[in-house]
C-alpha cells in the first residue's frame, strides 16, 4: 500500500498537487494524509496578539483549518471517487517541516507531494521557502508540482545522475513503481566531461539496473561541464514528463538547488520534480 502525505496552506498550488497525485497514485492502493501546519498563522501579527488572547486565537485558527481541510476532502471525493484510496485530514499546531517530518515517521510514509510554490506565489523563484525547506531536511522522497501544471501520464522520465552515491533500493523501487502502470520510460543521463566510470560509479550504475528492472532504462552519457543547462536542454529536446534527482552531498541536486539562496535559485523547473533522499541532514 502506498502512504502519501500532501500538505497544504488552501493555495490553488496545493490544490494542483493533491488533483496530481490523486491522478499519478489512481491505480495504486493508497492513502492520503492531507495536513496543514497552522502556527505561523497563529504568530503572523504578532503586533495584534497578546499572551492572554493566544488561546482564542489558536482556537480560531484551528477550526478555520479543520473546516478547509474538510472542505477540501469533500473536493477529493467528487474529483477522485477512487475505491482504492483513503483520505485523512491533520490540522496541526506546528510548522510544516515538523509536522511532516512527524507524520512521516510515524506513518511510515513513502512520499510527499506539494506544489512548488504556495499562497505567496513569488514568481521570481521555482521553490517557494516552505517547499524548499521540505525539500532539504525531511527524509523523505517530495515530489513537486509546479504551478498550475496539467496532469500528464509519466511516460519519459529524466534522471540525471552521476553514479557516485549508492542508491535506496526503497526510493528505486518508489520510481519503478509510478512508472510503470504508464509504461514510463527512463533515462539515466551521464553528465561529466568524461565517459570513463570508476568501480563505485559501475558498481552503483549496476545496482539501478537491477532495481528498475521492471522498467525501460536507457543509459545516456553527455559529455558537458554545465550541468543545469545539460538539464534544461535535455528536458526539452526529449519531452520530459518528470525529472528525478537525489539529495544528497556530492551530487547534481546538491550542487544546483542547496548551494544557491532562494531569491537566486536559477532551477526554473516546470515539469513534475522527484527528488529523493540519500542522507540524513542535521
Amino acid at each position: 500500500m502506498r502512504k502519501i502525505l500532501i500538505p497544504t496552506d488552501f493555495s490553488d498550488n496545493a490544490l494542483n498537487a493533491i488533483k496530481y497525485a490523486l491522478e499519478l497514485f489512481k491505480y495504486e492502493i493508497s492513502e492520503f494524509y492531507i495536513m496543514h501546519a497552522y502556527q505561523d498563522e497563529i504568530y503572523a501579527d504578532e503586533a495584534l496578539i497578546s499572551r492572554d488572547k493566544l488561546d482564542k486565537v489558536t482556537k480560531s485558527v484551528n477550526n478555520a483549518s479543520v473546516k478547509k481541510l474538510e472542505t477540501i476532502l469533500k473536493q477529493i471525493k467528487e474529483i477522485s471517487p477512487n475505491p482504492r484510496h483513503k483520505h485523512f485530514i491533520i490540522s496541526s499546531n506546528s510548522i510544516l517541516v515538523d509536522e511532516a517530518d512527524r507524520i512521516v515517521d510515524k506513518e511510515n510514509i513513502d512520499i510527499i507531494v506539494m506544489g512548488t510554490r504556495g499562497e505567496t506565489n513569488d514568481r521570481k523563484i521555482t521553490f517557494g521557502s516552505h517547499t524548499l525547506q521540505v525539500l532539504k531536511y525531511v527524509q523523505c522522497p517530495v515530489l513537486a508540482i509546479p504551478e498550475n501544471y496539467k496532469y500528464t501520464q509519466p511516460k519519459h522520465i529524466m534522471f540525471p545522475t552521476n553514479y557516485l552515491i549508492p542508491y535506496k533500493r526503497r526510493e528505486l523501487k518508489l520510481l519503478c513503481e509510478m512508472a510503470m502502470p504508464f509504461r514510463g520510460e527512463i533515462d539515466m543521463v551521464y553528465i561529466s566531461k568524461s565517459d570513463k566510470l570508476s568501480m563505485r560509479q559501475e558498481d552503483n550504475k549496476a545496482f539501478v539496473k537491477n532495481e528498475l528492472c521492471k522498467n525501460q532504462i536507457n543509459f545516456i552519457t553527455i559529455k558537458n561541464k554545465d550541468i543545469t543547462k545539460t538539464i534544461f536542454n535535455y528536458i526539452e529536446s526529449k519531452k520530459i514528463d518528470m525529472l528525478v534527482m537525489v539529495n544528497t552531498r556530492h551530487s547534481f541536486l546538491e550542487n544546483i538547488l542547496f548551494q544557491s539562496t532562494i531569491s537566486k535559485l536559477s532551477l526554473h523547473i516546470e515539469i513534475p520534480f522527484l527528488a529523493l533522499q540519500n542522507i540524513k541532514r542535521i
